[in-house]
């Protein structure tokens, strides 16, 4: 079983890959002109997504499930 501290360790790793991936995109969107946008917010385990096209809600859509699915999978084996 893990301890709480490698738990908030890893929780806090990935909120820090999550800030640069966020800032990665922001810099390559301007410097390829696109403006094209989306997010997904998770309230628990549902997903809540928007976009500025289609293409990019439905692929907010499909990640928020998979990250929702993921959550609940891990939930039970605690």
């Amino acid at each position: 079983m893990r301890s709480s501290q490698d738990i908030f360790n890893t929780g806090i790793a990935l909120v820090i890959m999550g800030f640069v991936l966020v800032f990665a995109g922001v810099l390559s969107s301007s410097f390829n002109g696109t403006g094209d946008f989306g997010g997904l917010i998770l309230i628990g385990p549902i997903p809540i997504t928007f976009g500025s096209s289609p293409e990019i809600t439905s692929s907010m859509l499909w990640s928020g499930v998979l990250i929702a699915l993921v959550y609940l999978i891990v939930r039970r084996r605690l």
